[in-house]
């Protein structure tokens, strides 16, 4: 179920602390955040955020298509290894 638009969209406090401080500097560091939950804003793009996904830290350099999209769709948690293999079908 999306969120309300009256409500706008969700950004955890302490990364909008940290967009800001960074903003302020002007300098182009790697944005460390655990929240996946948080959506992208326009005012991301072109930064370079690294996503938690439960292991380790995940870069994600921010594009135009990425707005309105939450940074943990970018960031996979689990590893794909495929359906089965070859090896099993040998007689």
């Amino acid at each position: 179920m999306a969120r309300s638009i009256k409500k706008g969209p969700y950004i955890e406090e302490s990364l909008m602390r940290k967009i800001e401080n960074i903003g302020d500097s002007g300098a182009h560091k790697v944005i460390k955040t655990w929240s996946r939950r948080s959506t992208i804003l326009p005012d991301f793009v072109g930064m370079t955020f690294a996503v938690h996904n439960g292991r380790k830290f995940i870069p994600v350099f921010v594009s135009e298509n990425m707005v309105g999209h939450k940074f943990g769709e970018f960031s996979p948690t689990r590893t794909y290894y495929g359906h089965g293999s070859n090896r099993t079908k040998k007689k």
